[in-house]
This record gives structure tokens, C-alpha cells and sequence, in this order.
């Protein structure tokens, strides 16, 4: 058996506690990182409102299902403050001018304010929503949210910084207490 050299025996114990420091590194830096929240963005409906028909406007059948499927394939998509495409994620708004612009060709405001001041029939009872409807909440005393109505109860809307867009009962204990009004835009 020949002995190892002297150098290379040597650098074989520094390379090894190099290698282990990398590790416990990247190891601490993972642990260190912010979780990611997993959040459910498709929960069971308690929605009153789950059983009524599914309503669209008259002769607009065909653009509130674009709006509609448009809206249903971007739940998941991470909230980002600003945010206006599914690859930046969105804000309140940014998702519901993303799903007007690209599913009905209707361009909005940037601001849920603005946007509630847009032409379209105000609708002020639930019951009366039809799917494709904005939907308008008054948090703190103006109008500073905004979601897109798919129908039974439900409505698509980016909620918070850190979460994602989803799928919430329009009338649930938070939302029904801030409920503004909708504003029908397809009709």
C-alpha cells in the first residue's frame, strides 16, 4: 500500500470541511427564507347564493363565459402589488383589467375606483349579479376592491399582498359586510 502524499492528504480534509460549510450555507439560507403560503384558492362554496342559476346577459352569453374562463384560470396566480399580467401577478385591479381587456376586449382603469366609476348598470343586490358582473367592496369607506362574478355565489378576485388570486363566496362573513354594488359592463 503506498501513502497518500503529504499535500494531497491535506487539502482532502480542507475540501471536505469547505464542501460541509457550503452546505450548511445553502441548508441555512433555504431555512431562513420566507415560506411559501399554501393557501387553498378552490374551497367548497357555503355561499346562500350556491344554488341559484347561473345567469349571463342577454346576448353576451358567449363574451361572460370568455370573462368567465379567463378569470377561472388565473386563480392561483400570486398577488403582486401593481401587478397587471399572470407572469408579474396581479392587484385587485390589474387582474380584473387583465380579464375585460383579454376576454371582452374592454379596456378599464388601473384603481378599483376608477373603475366603479366606469359606464355600466349598477346592481346593488347579490341575488341580482349575473356572472361577468364586477363587483365592487368598500373597505374603510370608498370603494378599494374589486372582483369579477362567476356565478353561485362566487367571485374571482387577487385579495392580499402574499396571497394569490382566488376564489371566494361573494357573500361570506368578510365580503357581505363591505358588498358596494356590481356593475354589469356586458349587457
Amino acid at each position: 500500500m503506498h501513502p497518500l502524499p503529504a499535500a494531497r492528504s491535506a487539502a482532502s480534509p480542507v475540501r471536505l470541511a469547505r464542501l460541509l460549510l457550503i452546505l450548511s450555507i445553502a441548508l441555512l439560507a433555504a431555512c431562513a427564507s420566507s415560506p411559501h403560503r399554501h393557501e387553498r384558492t378552490f374551497k367548497p362554496s357555503d355561499s346562500a347564493l350556491a344554488n341559484e342559476p347561473a345567469r349571463a346577459p342577454t346576448g353576451e352569453v358567449a363574451t361572460a363565459n370568455d370573462v368567465l374562463f379567463r378569470a377561472l384560470a388565473l386563480v392561483g396566480t400570486p398577488y403582486h402589488w401593481g401587478g397587471n399580467t399572470p407572469e408579474s401577478g396581479f392587484d385587485c385591479s390589474g387582474l380584473v383589467d387583465y380579464i375585460y381587456r383579454h376576454g371582452a376586449d374592454i379596456v378599464l382603469p388601473h384603481s378599483s375606483r376608477d373603475m366603479a366609476r366606469t359606464d355600466g348598470r349598477k346592481v346593488k343586490s347579490m341575488r341580482n349579479l349575473m356572472s361577468g358582473d364586477l363587483v365592487f367592496f368598500d373597505i374603510g369607506g370608498s370603494i378599494s376592491h374589486v372582483g369579477v362574478y362567476v356565478g353561485k355565489g362566487r367571485f374571482v378576485h387577487a385579495p392580499n399582498s402574499g396571497g394569490t388570486v382566488r376564489l371566494d363566496d361573494i357573500d361570506g362573513p368578510y365580503w357581505r359586510d363591505h358588498f358596494a354594488y356590481g356593475k354589469r359592463l356586458l349587457d
